[in-house]
């Protein structure tokens, strides 16, 4: 693959950027209530009120912002969380990320690529504990090719086991040009993930010394040329701690701005993932604009103000605590049951520190983080109906900005929750779930769709799987 940014500029506006974030702190009090008020509408912020989000620091605003981001989140997404798990590949990288644990020159790093059969048996792990939902995540290296990809993708859709497999199966790994997009998706995946790591482009340069990753424009065209193959499923996510936090979240939306104004789609997913401890990596350690809990809040409610009808991922990077009140302030999507060294979930061994790229804050089984969302009336969810019945890219759009989404997010979480809890769930689970289950289904407005969901849920009780609106 050749790296070619002819004709590729940058869309994200530093000096712009850094006057709308300094303006934004002369916004009013009333100003900062009516722009929650237009989110709540289900319209997307313009980066002027973003920034005046951004800037307010008033406890009672900020308490506010919360409580916005929180009823937003429930007008179009409803109470249903996604879970999925991350399934690392190998950890070869050519690249030299001063951040990261699989830098080329950190040694400490113990390199592993997964076999085939050490594939499948991290699949079979992961299925046999419930996960549906998958993200496969690379390092950044020639072995690791679109074709590669494609062929460990495939791998892990047909690893059937037990009562159980994997539909859904999204990426996170280095740009490709458009015809390695092209493989890649011939392979039926869902999500391919980038994230720009920092849209600061004078500190991208200082912490990406070498390898294809040096290229500011190269990553940041990498969603372009996705959507130019045909992938119309994207993720975009900056790492919290290598700049000011204002400024990444200001780059998400000019991000998003550019893939709406270009394609017609924004992304289907932001992450926002805070910079934590990894092995051998000192800078990790210590970052330089490390995002406190109480910015981490208010930045995550932020960014769902500003974009409404995109999902948001929380990881298992966060502390358990964090991530239980984050939950409430426009998260969509979780991991659990996490493992991030290379065969960690089939065979984790003394080595798993450091064959990871950075160290958890949340251990925590899926089980009991099922358990937990159940106790705080969140339905877990494992839905694919979305990407199994061709709602994607501009399809889904149309579906989501309305809130229209909601109407089948609810049904198809309880499905898939039933699916669990009678196949893989603990007795105290199952309890917790279904009687969950009961409430929702009794919640449904249109009699309808309450009765069919019933009438799928009584199917699913006597045996029949995979079931979907």
């Amino acid at each position: 693959m050749k790296i070619s940014i002819e004709g590729v500029k940058s869309f994200i506006p530093a000096a712009t950027i850094n006057e709308q974030i300094a303006a934004g702190k002369n916004a009013s009090a009333s100003q900062i209530r009516d722009i929650i008020q237009k989110s709540l509408s289900k319209q997307r912020l313009d980066p002027a009120e973003t920034a005046a989000l951004l800037s307010v620091t008033d406890p009672e605003l900020r308490q506010l912002i919360l409580v916005g981001a929180h009823e937003l989140k429930e007008k179009i997404y409803g109470n249903r969380i996604v879970l999925f798990a991350p399934l690392y590949v190998g950890n070869e990288c050519i690249n030299d990320c001063v951040y990261c644990g699989f830098r080329i020159s950190n040694q400490e790093c113990h390199r592993s690529t997964l076999s085939k059969q050490d594939l499948i048996a991290e699949t079979k792990a992961l299925v046999e504990t419930g996960h549906k939902r998958l993200i496969m995540v690379y390092g950044e290296h020639p072995m690791y090719s679109a074709e590669y990809i494609a062929d460990t993708v495939q791998t892990v859709y047909d690893t059937k086991y037990k009562k159980g497999e994997i539909r859904r199966v999204n990426i996170n790994a280095a740009p490709l040009d458009i015809e390695g997009f092209r493989v890649v998706k011939s392979a039926g995946i869902g999500t391919y993930q980038i994230f720009q790591e920092t849209y600061n482009e004078e500190v991208y340069k200082k912490l990406h010394p070498s390898g294809p990753k040096s290229s500011f424009l190269w990553r940041l065209d990498g969603l372009d040329r996705a959507m130019q193959a045909g992938i119309d499923d994207l993720g975009i996510g900056a790492l919290m701690g290598l700049t000011d936090w204002k400024f990444e979240v200001m780059g998400l939306l000019y991000h998003t701005i550019h893939l709406e104004d270009r394609f017609g789609v924004g992304p289907h997913t932001i992450s926002f993932p805070r910079i934590e401890p990894a092995n051998g990596t000192e800078f990790a350690e210590r970052p330089p604009f490390q995002v406190s809990d109480e910015d981490f809040k208010h930045l995550v409610a932020t960014i769902r103000l500003s974009v409404p009808y995109t999902g948001m991922i929380l990881t298992a990077r966060e502390p358990i605590a964090i991530r239980n009140e984050v939950l409430n302030y426009g998260v969509s999507q979780i991991d659990a049951g996490s493992s991030i060294g290379v065969g960690d979930y089939s065979n984790k061994d003394e080595e798993s520190k450091k064959k990871s790229q950075f160290v958890l804050g949340d251990t925590r089984s899926l089980d009991d983080v099922i358990f937990e969302l159940a106790q705080h009336g969140y339905i877990p969810s494992f839905c694919t109906s979305c990407y199994r019945a061709g709602r994607t890219g501009e399809h889904f759009m149309e579906f989501a900005i309305p809130g229209f989404v909601k109407r089948f997010c609810t049904p198809n979480a309880l499905l898939t929750f039933a699916e669990y809890l009678y196949d893989f769930s603990s007795a105290r689970t199952l309890q917790a779930g279904l009687e969950l289950i009961e409430r929702e289904a009794a919640l449904i407005e249109d009699a309808g769709m309450q009765a069919s969901v019933r009438s799928k849920l009584a199917e699913m009780k006597a045996g029949s799987r995979d079931l979907y609106y």
